[in-house]
């Protein structure tokens, strides 16, 4: 049974590496700390993989484990990491479901960079990452209710910087 678990962590792993990378770059906006931050990931649930007590619950799981380990990452190297404007920035991830390559994308994209963390992580995951709602719950640890009026008070934080934005360029 205990090899079964295992076998069944790394299919997961294996089949879902490339989401995994997404969710850690949304975060870490650089593509060598987002894949360690996918390793470390990793690491961590092969090692605790044991201790899964529902293997149907292995995608929030697993989930939860990224978004901790990045967020980790974030206050680890809060100090390394720049907000100047004129610095060189590397130029977002773009994967179907990802980021669209429509108009306005990048402008999207960069909003959601702006948002809090805690709201940054139920719009990556509900729109990006397409988790329902009561997974959104189960990754993050909070009450369904919680989720919900965090996605709301971010998508009109969103529509608001993004009216404004608009109102700029016209």
């Amino acid at each position: 049974m205990r090899q079964d678990i295992y076998d069944m962590t790394v299919a997961y792993i294996l089949e879902n590496q490339e989401k995994f990378y997404r969710l850690a770059y949304s975060y870490v906006q650089d593509r060598d700390s987002a894949l360690d931050v996918v390793q470390n990931s990793i690491c961590q649930a092969l090692e605790k993989c044991w201790g899964l007590r529902n293997p149907a619950a292995m995608k929030t799981w697993f989930y939860r484990i990224v978004v901790n380990e990045a967020l980790q990452y974030l206050r680890r190297h809060k100090k390394e990491i720049s907000t100047e404007p004129s610095e060189i920035r590397e130029e977002p991830y773009q994967e179907e479901g990802f980021l669209k390559a429509d108009a306005g994308s990048g402008e999207v994209y960069e909003q959601i960079q702006k948002l809090p963390p805690e709201m940054k992580t139920v719009v990556v995951l509900r729109f990006y990452e397409e988790l329902s709602l009561q997974e959104i719950s189960e990754v993050t640890k909070t009450n369904l209710s919680t989720v919900k009026s965090r996605l709301y008070a971010a998508l009109k934080k969103l529509e608001k910087s993004l009216e404004e934005i608009n109102y700029e360029k016209a």
